[in-house]
């Protein structure tokens, strides 16, 4: 039967279908990994990584999923960085900054590191990390900036100094340290003196208690002393001018008693003049000199 005409009728909306909504695709990491990939045993890490940087290499650079896969190989890889940072724990610096320089090589890794080459990445990439550590101590630590020709010198120097010290029993000469490297003595020198500047004392550190048990006081009060000649400097700087005014033969009595020595008789012969006359020419330059400090003041 036909629907009825006087039957109100409510018009409908045409149908739609919803589809689902999903997310970009992203590389998953498999289920046995899951948790902090530092800590992924070296064996899985190798053969994840190898995973990776093939991924790596059909992403386009600066997407959002090739970012996640470098992130993912920086993550996973951290265990070299710490590995090659263990060597350096006797620095002073922390090993929290090694650790930051040590990650810094390992990204330089990964960005240069080609899967097809055929050469395991943490064989590639230690030298990489532990250069951008060894080039952090070697910018940073030397307290007085030193010539890297110098820097490295100062470790030839260590090991040549270590074997030559086993081998003769004692510790080696300059020149025996110069023919072992195949350098110049001076050189050798050089090399020396460049050591002292890798590390620096503090000159207001307080010393180590001595055998004694009695404290030292610091470095600063230990250096030097006074020198009471220092406090006549600006004295001599002031008579110099009015010295070079006297007359000549008051400048050459001048000379006769105080540098070279003579008595006033002694000048007195020299000149052909008494002694009595030598004291009153001496009085007077003297007083002249002094009323001139005494103006200056």
């Amino acid at each position: 039967m036909s629907p009825r005409l006087d039957v109100t009728r409510t018009p409908t909306a045409p149908s739609t279908t919803v589809l689902p909504r999903t997310a970009a695709p992203t590389p998953a990491v498999p289920p046995a990994l899951d948790g902090p990939l530092d800590r992924v045993a070296p064996g899985d890490a190798r053969a994840l990584s190898k995973d990776l940087f093939a991924r790596l290499a059909e992403l386009e650079e600066g997407t959002h999923e090739h970012a996640y896969v470098r992130n993912t190989l920086v993550e996973l890889n951290l265990a070299l960085v710490r590995f090659a940072a263990a060597r350096f724990g006797t620095r002073s610096e922390p090993m929290e900054d090694i650790v930051q320089v040590g990650t810094i090589g390992l990204i330089k890794a990964i960005d240069r590191f080609e899967l097809a080459r055929g050469v395991e990445f943490p064989t590639f990439a230690m030298p990489t990390i532990i250069g951008e550590i060894k080039r952090f101590f070697r910018d940073t630590s030397w307290s007085v900036h030193v010539p890297r020709r110098l820097q490295e010198l100062r470790l030839d120097l260590a090991r040549a100094g270590d074997a030559l010290s086993q081998r003769l029993d004692r510790a080696p000469t300059v020149a025996e340290l110069a023919a072992e490297l195949g350098i110049t003595e001076d050189e050798v020198v050089e090399g020396m003196a460049a050591s002292n500047a890798y590390t620096a004392a503090s000159l207001d550190a307080q010393p180590e208690d001595d055998d004694h048990g009695q404290n030292e006081t610091a470095l600063a009060d230990r250096l030097g002393y006074e020198d009471h000649g220092l406090t006549g400097i600006e004295y001599i700087a002031s008579l110099k001018p009015m010295i070079a005014s006297l007359p000549e033969r008051e400048r050459l009595i001048l000379s006769l008693r105080f540098v070279t020595g003579l008595t006033q008789s002694e000048i007195g012969a020299e000149l052909g003049i008494s002694q009595m006359h030598v004291s009153r020419l001496l009085s007077r330059t003297l007083a002249r000199l002094r009323r001139g400090l005494t103006l200056e003041e």
